[in-house]
């Protein structure tokens, strides 16, 4: 498995694990007095889903862009 595959799949991972965590948080008691009286989730919240988020896309293009081969 080539270097790039594998941290395309590294990257996955740890999108996937962040987005987890951030829908999580979303259901915390603070983002939801946050969402209450701001109507927005907190920072940190957005920045675990938006992360996440990006990650698992970028990773996704790594594991399915395949080199050219020369010849």
């Amino acid at each position: 498995m080539k270097a790039q595959a594998i941290a395309g799949l590294v990257m996955i991972v740890v999108g996937i694990a962040l987005l987890v965590i951030g829908i999580n948080a979303a259901d915390s008691f603070g983002d939801r007095m946050s969402k209450f009286f701001t109507g927005n989730l907190t920072d940190r919240t957005m920045w675990y889903i938006v992360l996440g988020a990006i990650l698992a896309v970028v990773g996704i293009g790594l594991v399915a862009i395949r080199p050219r081969l020369r010849g």
